[in-house]
């Protein structure tokens, strides 16, 4: 199934899709799972952000890949060439609130902060291994994609 995602057709739909019917399959079980999990089995969490310009409170589902304390986020935006609007939010407001995998349907606060280097590199790797998807869409994105770390608040 994680392969059938990754590619151009089935990305170009679920890029479109998903997040309607992931936000319903959210809510109707009590923000324990969403239909992407279901489907793929890969860590899927929901993530609120403050919009960069807006100020509003922004929902997306997205993988949140365990690393020790912290969470892990891609933002790959399904191969396309431009940053999800998500990156620019958690650059401008970098607490950020995740719910559902470890956190529950009532959610917990996270301080994000773009990783580099070395650290950027291993947390690629990672992500990777857990979802081999994320090279087609760097090779589709023609972009360095920005690896998040989602650290928890206090």
């Amino acid at each position: 199934m994680r392969r059938i995602i990754a590619t151009r057709p089935v990305t170009w739909l679920l890029a479109r899709t998903i997040h309607r019917i992931d936000a319903a399959v959210f809510r109707a079980t009590g923000g324990r799972t969403t239909a992407g999990a279901l489907l793929t089995g890969l860590p899927l969490i929901t993530l609120t952000t403050t919009g960069a310009k807006s100020g509003r409170p922004r929902t997306v589902t997205l993988v949140g890949i365990p690393d020790g304390g912290r969470l892990i986020v891609i933002a790959s935006n399904w191969g396309q060439a431009g940053h999800p609007a998500w990156y620019y939010n958690m650059k401008a407001n970098p607490e950020v609130t995740v719910a559902g995998g470890r956190d529950g349907p009532a959610g917990r606060l996270y301080v994000a902060r773009e990783l580099v280097g070395a650290e950027r590199a291993a947390a690629w790797a990672r992500a990777v291994a857990l979802y081999p998807g994320y090279q087609g869409y760097a090779a589709r994105a023609g972009r360095e994609i920005p690896v998040m770390a989602l650290e928890v608040a206090g």
